[in-house]
């Protein structure tokens, strides 16, 4: 009998042979050495298809994780090739600034860069986190000073100190707020 480590392997480019003789399927005179050699250059093909198949499965894996690093790697561009040109307008206003005589086209200037800003921050689905005059809520506000009101409800959003912001339904930066509490 053949040892199965000294069973012929099959290239990949011979096909494989994957009916018995005609004989074993009649009951004929198909010796037990000869269906066993058989059943062994089978099982060979068989190991080897599915090595085939594993070593594909492994290299797919690879590519996909490499695009996925790859994706996350360079996901932040269309955010930034859209923020340079207000960073742009934002620099020319700075150097218009040591030139200037009117300080009211200043102003108007860098406000419609604060405008460009808002629109693209809104343009990749993060928006601003309204605060003042609602209440409290510590999963959107915090609270950096508590100020005695009588004409607000206690734990309502006076003053906005710093702006927060949200993408979607997950916050990016909470508000920084001062509360209204209780007049002592």
């Amino acid at each position: 009998m053949n040892d199965p480590e000294e069973a012929p392997a099959q290239s990949e480019t011979e096909p494989v042979v994957n009916e018995a003789p005609a004989e074993a399927a009649t009951g004929g005179g198909v010796s037990l050495e000869k269906q066993l050699e058989f059943a062994l250059a089978e099982r060979d093909a068989s190991l080897q298809k599915w090595m085939l198949a594993l070593a594909d499965l492994d290299n797919y894996r690879r590519r996909m994780r490499k695009e996925a690093d790859e994706q996350r790697k360079f996901s932040a561009l269309p955010l930034a090739e859209d923020l340079l040109p207000a960073l742009d307008n934002l620099q020319r206003a700075l150097e218009a600034s040591k030139t200037a005589t009117d300080a009211s086209q200043l102003v108007l200037g860098v406000q419609m860069v604060a405008r460009q800003f808002d629109d693209i921050l809104a343009k990749h689905q993060i928006t601003t986190i309204e605060s003042v005059g609602k209440a409290f809520d510590p999963n959107v506000h915090r609270a950096i000073q508590q100020v005695p009101s009588a004409e607000h409800p206690p734990m309502t959003v006076l003053v906005e100190y710093e702006r927060g912001y949200q993408m979607h339904d997950r916050v990016v930066r909470p508000s920084t707020v001062i509360v209204a509490a209780p007049p002592s």
